[in-house]
């Protein structure tokens, strides 16, 4: 089947359901016999970006990094599913204009509710003192402008959230 390569970047908060929704996607674009490719922003950073720290400095360094991968596999007709945090409008916005087919998915899920979840307890320790410059908490997420999908995972089911991303990228032409 011909795909065109596209990067669908999860941006949101720890805990607001990035890894859980890109997984689905995923699910979804195997059952339906895409090439695709995820890059975890947890997993990139253990490997491809090991070192860098979480200043603003290291963080945009770290997205450009994952944005340099997605680059290359979304001009290889690759389908890219980004999850990673990625804080700050501006680095979003230089990657968006590198790779061109970008489409940003808001995963939105407010600060009290992604606490609550608090997968890896990373709010608590934080909450604690003992993560500095932590997103949410003592250094801000930068919401998108204009995402072209907006995921409330707070109060939608994943179906309904999958079934979103899977319409806009229909219309958008980049899925049949």
């Amino acid at each position: 089947m011909k795909q065109t390569g596209v990067t669908i970047w999860f941006t949101g908060l720890s805990g607001a359901g990035k890894t859980t929704l890109s997984q689905a996607v995923a699910a979804k674009l195997k059952e339906d016999g895409y090439k695709f490719e995820t890059l975890d922003g947890d997993i990139v950073r253990q490997n491809l970006s090991k070192g860098l720290g979480f200043s603003k400095e290291d963080r945009d360094e770290n997205i450009r990094r994952i944005g340099f991968v997605a680059h290359l596999l979304t001009r290889n007709d690759v389908i890219v599913l980004v999850a990673a945090i990625s804080p700050y409008r501006n680095i979003r916005e230089e990657i968006r204009q590198r790779i061109g087919r970008f489409v940003e998915v808001f995963v939105n899920a407010p600060l009290s509710v992604c606490e609550e979840r608090d997968p890896k307890g990373l709010y608590q320790k934080a909450r604690r003192g003992e993560i500095k410059s932590f997103t949410g908490v003592d250094d801000p997420y930068e919401l998108p402008s204009n995402p072209e999908v907006e995921c409330h995972t707070d109060n939608e089911t994943l179906e309904e959230s999958i079934s979103k991303i899977m319409s806009k990228l229909t219309e958008l032409k980049y899925l049949p």
